[in-house]
Parts: structure tokens; sequence; C-alpha cells
């Protein structure tokens, strides 16, 4: 058994011999050579890991290789042995003395939490992302009925180790303090949710995922989001329900100041999946991937000294805040959209996702699920009427009960759907009434020129209407009742919903919500 101090012999040899730059992290070395990268585990046990036997240290490179392969294949080549001796290693040498994972090295620049902070992730990269890991979980493996992963009692489990380890990591009483409280907090949430882990268990949910997907571990590259570096070394860390992973990057985007394409981000995942129970244990699994970085930085703060252990701490006391928010926050809302095809709803509900950290339904999308459709494969092929009176009523059913579910997990919802009926709004005034939640009509507008030139040009999208249908919908709409008009607020499309021109608009809607 090579122990940790001869490692970092070996380490300091390989850097010399190989004029390499050396990534340190708690648990790893990551050497860069050319176009290469060697990843070598630290021979430590962290209760939570255990590298220490060089036999468990080759098995884990290979699970690692393995596992990355799902979502990184052209970075992840192949599992080499490091041979010779501490002070002169040679890699591909037998015996070996030691393993590294040989990858494609990419761009120094191409992590996505450095690329946020110099501003250059657009909202692209968020939508791409978010369809990449929709389509991951899909492939992935699901949960059998035998493994003991993904039950309410291993999730409380996991939250607990987190707690018991940052206290024997951190000594400020304060931190202390705050942890105890962050720990009664969460188990209130657990507790409130416990048959719904179950549910999700039985449903399918809980799969093998990335397990650690923070943007530290997702690369642009080629301009494309690539996750990679996965949990390895532990399958009840990866074999996880996907909402947890999900909130991990949503965590990550909110610590980084930009709670907007954390939202983003959840919205485009919640459409390319339909998985609208899983907002049902999101608040949760925020805190709890909130914690769970807070415990890393605990770790790193325990292996350092002087400015980077402080720098370690204030990270963990930034997460721990943020776990707690994360649990405290509830403000349920109901919002609708009421518009004509063509009048900007879709547009206007990504800017109120963004800005309120709200969930969006959208009619278009839910409308073909039912039917067995994406939301951009084309409703023709069907011999089924998907815009009849009785599909539209079942879509307007299957909103409702969407909307339940988002208000009752606590946060603002809104409805991205036509409501041009009387009828289609008096059930989701009804439903605000049920729920004691602010009820809001967004009444979005344009002239009929730029109705009908948008709907020229539109391409790519979920909605089929046409000229032919915004025409048939003029004349079928019903006005706002007086009692409707009390509640409604009125934007202009032929202007962004963030322009001077809708400002005193979005002033009412955010009266509304928060009853200022």
């Amino acid at each position: 058994m090579t122990t940790l101090a001869d490692q970092q012999r070996l380490i300091a040899a390989l850097q010399s011999a190989h004029a390499a730059r050396l990534i340190e992290t708690h648990i790893s070395w990551v050497l860069l050579i050319g176009d290469l990268a060697y990843k070598i585990k630290k021979a430590v046990d962290l209760g939570f890991l255990n590298y220490l036997d060089l036999s468990a240290r080759e098995h884990f490179c290979e699970e690692e290789l393995r596992l990355n392969r799902r979502t990184a294949p052209d970075l992840y080549l192949e599992v080499v042995g490091i041979g010779g001796t501490v002070d002169a290693p040679q890699f591909g040498v037998q015996p070996a003395i030691g393993y590294a994972v040989k990858m494609r090295r990419f761009a120094d620049d191409a992590l996505m939490d450095a690329r946020l902070r110099q501003g250059s992730i657009a909202p692209s990269h968020i939508d791409a992302l978010a369809e990449r890991v929709a389509s991951f979980h899909a492939r992935a493996a699901t949960v059998d009925v035998q493994m003991p992963f993904g039950n309410a009692a291993t999730i409380r489990a996991a939250a607990l180790q987190n707690f018991e380890q940052m206290r024997t990591l951190l000594t400020d009483a304060a931190d202390l303090r705050q942890v105890s409280a962050l720990e009664r907090a969460a188990m209130r949430e657990w507790e409130s949710r416990a048959a719904l882990f179950g549910e999700r268990r039985s449903a399918g949910r809980v799969r093998e995922c990335h397990g650690d997907l923070h943007l530290g571990n997702i690369a642009l590259i080629d301009d494309s989001p690539v996750p990679f570096d996965c949990i390895e070394f532990s399958p009840a860390l990866r074999w996880i329900d996907v909402m947890d992973e999900v909130a991990f990057t949503m965590m990550d985007l909110l610590r980084h100041g930009r709670g907007d394409y954390a939202w983003r981000y959840l919205n485009a995942y919640l459409q390319a999946t339909g998985d609208y129970a899983g907002v049902g244990v999101l608040r949760f699994y925020l805190a709890y991937r909130a914690a769970v970085r807070a415990k890393v930085a605990a770790i790193r703060a325990s292996q350092s000294a002087g400015s980077e252990q402080a720098s370690a701490l204030q990270t963990c006391r930034g997460h721990l805040r943020l776990a707690l928010q994360c649990l405290s926050e509830r403000h349920p809302a109901l919002i609708i959209t009421h518009g004509l095809p063509g009048s900007g709803k879709t547009t206007f509900a990504q800017y109120v996702i963004e800005q309120l950290a709200a969930v969006r339904i959208r009619s278009d999308v839910e409308r073909k699920r039912m039917f067995g459709l994406s939301a951009l494969e084309g409703s023709r092929k069907l011999a089924a009427d998907i815009y009849s009176k009785q599909a539209t009523a079942q879509t307007y059913t299957a909103l409702l009960a969407l909307a339940r579910d988002m208000l009752m997990a606590g946060y603002p919802v809104v409805v991205d759907a036509a409501f041009l009926r009387s009828d289609e709004r008096e059930q989701f005034l009804a439903l605000a009434r049920e729920t004691a939640s602010p009820f809001i009509i967004a009444t979005l507008d344009a002239d009929g020129a730029t109705l009908r030139e948008r709907l020229r040009k539109r391409s790519h999208d979920a909605s089929e209407a046409d000229v032919k249908v915004l025409e048939k919908l003029q004349a079928e709409q019903q006005p706002l009742s007086a009692r409707e008009r009390q509640v409604a607020v009125r934007f202009s499309t032929m202007q962004p919903p963030q322009s001077g021109e809708n400002a005193r608009g979005w002033r009412s809607l955010l009266k509304f919500v928060y009853a200022l």
C-alpha cells in the first residue's frame, strides 16, 4: 500500500519529469501534460470514500472511466498504471504502484463556473445543458426494487451524515449553531416529503445519475456543455432521484448569483421530461446539495491554513446560508397568461419564471405530451385531433392538476396558455382560492398586424397555431369580466417584458404576488 506521503513524492516526481501543471482537490491530483490529463486518486479515507488500498484505487479508476463515458465519451480514454518507484515513476509501466485515469485535456477556461464568473454563459448554454441532462437521465439505469438506494430512509441518512461530518470539521460556535439550525429545518422538510420520496422511487425517478453535477464539473467543449467527473466511489451517492441531480446544478447557479439561470435550467428540464412531480422534493434537495458543498469546503478548510483556510470557511458559510434560505422561502402564486396566438405569452412567461423563481407549465407542450408527442413534433401525423374541444378541455384539466402541485409545493407557477374562455379562467381562479394563493391574469397585447407577422415567421416552436387559427380564436374569445379585470395586469408585447413601457404592469404583478 502506497501512503499519502509516498504519493506526494510520486506526484512531485511526475510533475518535474513532465513539466506538468498540477491541480489538487481534497481527493485527487490532476497532472496536465500537453493535450492530456492524468487523474490520480489520493490514498485517503474520508468516511464517504476510501482510497487507502492500491486495489481500491485501481477499481475506482476503472469505475470512473466506465461511468464518465456515459456523458463525456470523447474525454475519457483509459486507465493507465504507474510503475517504477515513487521517486522515479513512469506511466504505463508494470508492476503498478499507482493508477491514473487518462483523459483528453480541454481548454483551461472551459469550466462553466469560470465562464459564469466571466459573464460568458448565454441562455442557450443553460437550455442545452438542461436538454443534455434530461437525455442522460432518460437513458440512465433505473434503480432495481432490491437495491437500497433512493428510499426515504437512505435519503435521510445521507443528509444527516453531512451534518455529522461537518460537526467534526468545524470549530467555530456560530458555524456549529448554523449547522444545527439547518439540520432541524432539513429534517422538518424531509418529514413532510417522506411519502413523496417513496412514490418517486416507485415511479422510476431514482436512477444511476452523475451524482456531482455542479458547474465545476461541466465543461464547454465546442460551445456545448459536457458533464464529466461523476461520482464513482459511492453507489449510494450516484443512485439518486433525478431531481436531486437537477437541484445540484440549480443550487450552484444560485450560489453564483444567477437565480435567473437556475430557474431557466429547471424549467427547460421540466419541459423536456414532464417531471413536474419532482418540484415537490426540490426544496429539500436544493438545501441538501448546498450542505454537501458546505461539507466539501469544510474539508478543504481542515486541510489548509491561512488565507486558503479562511476562503474555504467563507465558502462553507455561504453554502450553509443558502441551504437555510432554500428551505425557508415560500411564495406560492398563480399567474395565468391571457392572449391570442402570437401575442408573446411564452416570451413573457420565460421572463417571469427567471425573475420570480417560478415554474412554467405550457399548454402547447403538455397538450402534445398527452398525445405522445415531443414539443417540436407535428400533430398532423396523428389520427386524433389534438386541438378538438375535448382535447382542449383535457389539456386545461392537466394544467390545473400540475398547477395545484406547484402551488402546494410553495412555488409561483405560470400557466402559459391562451385562456380565451371564461370557464377556463374560472377553474384557475377557483384553484387560487382553494390554495390561498395570489391570482394574476397577465394579459398580453399586440396589434393584429404584429400577430400575423409573428405567426408567419414562427418556426421551431411547440405551438402549431397559424393565421387561420388566429382568426378563428379572435372571433371566439370571451372578454374578461369586471371581476377578472381586478386581478388582470396588462403588458404590451410590442416591447420586451422588462421595458419601461411595461414597468407599471410589472410593478402591479409584483404587488399581487408578494401582497405589497
